[in-house]
């Protein structure tokens, strides 16, 4: 079995996953550290570790 490889997932893609959460939402998550962990490309698009966001919806989950 050969590791998994992880993705980069679009604002778009994390948008999808959630449900059609609004851009300005996500926008607004990330204002307040509430968001998943995401980094800026050279390009000034963002981008999200698929890791990164399901570690982020289970700790959401754990909370709740």
């Amino acid at each position: 079995m050969s590791p998994q490889r992880d993705e980069l997932m679009t604002v778009r893609q994390v948008l999808d996953e959630l449900g059609g959460v609004s851009r300005r939402t996500f926008y607004r998550w990330r204002e307040l550290g509430h968001g998943p962990t995401a980094f800026k490309l050279p390009n000034g698009e963002l981008r999200v570790w698929r890791s990164d966001f399901s570690t982020w919806l289970r700790e959401l989950e754990a909370a709740a």
